[in-house]
């Protein structure tokens, strides 16, 4: 079957022509089709341009006319102008066109009419469609799958926010996306305006307003740690250049997962100079939540009701859990109050013994962690992340390190933050407590040496203990005074599984 396409300017006489030849082959031979592309004089040059330079053809001229032996889209196989067309339809059909000027002036004009008011009408749905784009990597992961609902019913942006959801994978994945899509479409959520599939390319995190990243990979057996570090950015250096050229300037960027997620945030930002460093975080939310889960059992009272845990440092490596900002609200006690009244949860919890050893047995439950989780931890930190969002709440996150707490600059370290109007801020009220300074010392030199893994870049780690000592050493004692030893830590994960999201 011939299937011919005809592209010209719309003003243009022998586009006109070619339209009327193409429609007589069409009307009078059965396997003859056409596809026609009309366009507006003011763009015909750049359009004729790009798809010049996308096909490798050389033509100047209006029309332009290929052949596909493919559908629609695929590459095809340059006739050329008028004159070529008319050639191949004399030899091939044995057919010629006589035309009168006026006949064709009549047709170009009606042509010009046509293509405005479809420009017109075009750019009046594109102004009603202005939905917020959201993009997913690994959006084959078990992750994406429980955050489509929470991102598409109106939990996270509220009520009145329309998404287009963007899901990027590779190109193996594409029989998993497209299943993810169709059962996406048939929930039918009133604020999904529009769900895509894409691979990665050129025109990856397009018009982005929030990128998600559920990358997550480990390093094989026969790797060394060191060896996995300097080959795996490259994927991150990627997203960090693309998100540069291609998203919004006010883009926010989550980075979850569970391995080396601050060295993957760290290599996005560090890609891409336009995007403010505070809209690229990294996610120990997981670990806070799965530590206040522990607690709230143990206390016998609702997850929820814990707030303010803190966890410290490396996510995915050398990290402190700490509790002295820690609160418990509604604790059946002697002591109650309104439900804003909270009690310190290490005045409450008198097991030492508990918190030093069994509440890191916690982690073990890393190895069995559904997308579930996760899902929730990211819709938890982008809910508090809208404009409209103000919180009291401390919230653990991986932020890039500006001196903070004596800690070492230009490192993605996990510090507690509150969110207000849009935006976090570290929280400043608290102090590191002592007996956790080394930890952090080992967790700031940690990141320091996958930095200098990854971009080759020797610096001098600025430890925080004498220096947070004379600070800090009278507020500091107030408040450990009442704490317990904090070894409650959370251990780093040597082998964890490849069911983790």
């Amino acid at each position: 079957m011939a299937k011919f396409v005809l592209a010209g300017r719309a003003d243009c006489l022998y586009y006109a022509k070619a339209e009327l030849l193409a429609d007589y082959l069409q009307k009078n031979l059965p396997h003859f089709r056409v596809h026609k592309i009309t366009q507006n004089p003011d763009d015909w040059e750049q359009w004729l341009m790009e798809l010049c330079e996308k096909n490798g053809w050389k033509h100047k001229r209006s029309p332009i006319i290929w052949r596909e032996l493919l559908d629609r889209g695929g590459k095809g196989l340059l006739l050329g102008g008028f004159n070529d067309f008319m050639e191949h339809a004399q030899q091939y059909y044995n057919f010629t066109l006589d035309m009168m000027t006026g006949l064709m002036k009549d047709i170009a004009v009606e042509n010009i009419k046509t293509c405005i008011e479809v420009q017109k009408e075009e750019e009046e749905l594109q102004s009603l469609f202005n939905p917020m784009h959201v993009w997913v990597t690994s959006a084959s992961a078990p992750t994406c799958y429980s955050l489509i609902p929470m991102l598409a019913n109106g939990e996270i942006f509220g009520l009145s926010k329309e998404i287009w959801l963007h899901l990027l994978d590779s190109s193996h994945c594409k029989d998993t996306l497209q299943a993810l899509v169709m059962e996406a479409e048939d929930l039918a959520f009133p604020l999904l305006r529009k769900i895509t599939m894409h691979t990665l390319s050129d025109d990856t995190f397009l018009q982005a307003d929030f990128v998600i990243v559920l990358d997550d990979a480990f390093p094989m057996n026969d790797k060394s740690p060191e060896t996995y570090i300097k080959e795996f950015p490259d994927q991150y250096i990627q997203y960090g250049t693309l998100i540069d050229q291609n998203a919004n300037k006010g883009v926010k960027v989550v980075v979850a997962g569970s391995s080396y997620v601050n060295l993957k945030a760290l290599v996005i930002m560090s890609h891409a100079p336009s995007i403010d460093q505070h809209n690229v975080v990294a996610l120990p939310t997981q670990l806070e939540f799965e530590a206040k889960a522990q607690i709230a059992t143990k206390l016998n009272v609702k997850a929820a009701e814990v707030k303010d845990v803190i966890v410290w440092g490396n996510i995915s490596g050398i990290k402190h859990l700490d509790l002295h900002q820690a609160k418990i609200y509604n604790y059946d006690s002697a002591v109650w109050g309104p439900p804003h009244f909270s009690r310190s949860l290490l005045n409450v919890i008198y097991d030492s013994n508990w918190v030093k050893k069994d509440l890191t047995e916690w982690s073990g439950r890393w190895q069995h962690r559904s997308g579930m989780s996760a899902a929730h931890c990211v819709a938890k930190v982008l809910s508090c992340w809208q404009e409209d969002s103000t919180t009291e709440e401390i919230v653990s996150l991986g932020v890039i390190s500006e001196g903070q707490f004596k800690l070492p600059e230009g490192i993605v370290y996990s510090l507690p933050v509150q969110f207000q109007n849009g935006k976090w801020q570290v929280y400043n009220k608290t102090t590191i407590p002592e007996e956790a300074e080394e930890k952090l010392t080992l967790a700031a030199n940690e990141l320091i040496k996958e930095k200098e893994t990854v971009f080759g870049v020797q610096q001098d780690a600025q430890i925080i203990i004498e220096e947070c000592k004379e600070d800090d050493v009278i507020e500091s004692e107030a408040v450990i005074s009442t704490a317990i030893s904090s070894d409650a830590v959370l251990p780093t994960m040597e082998n964890p599984s490849d069911e983790n999201d």
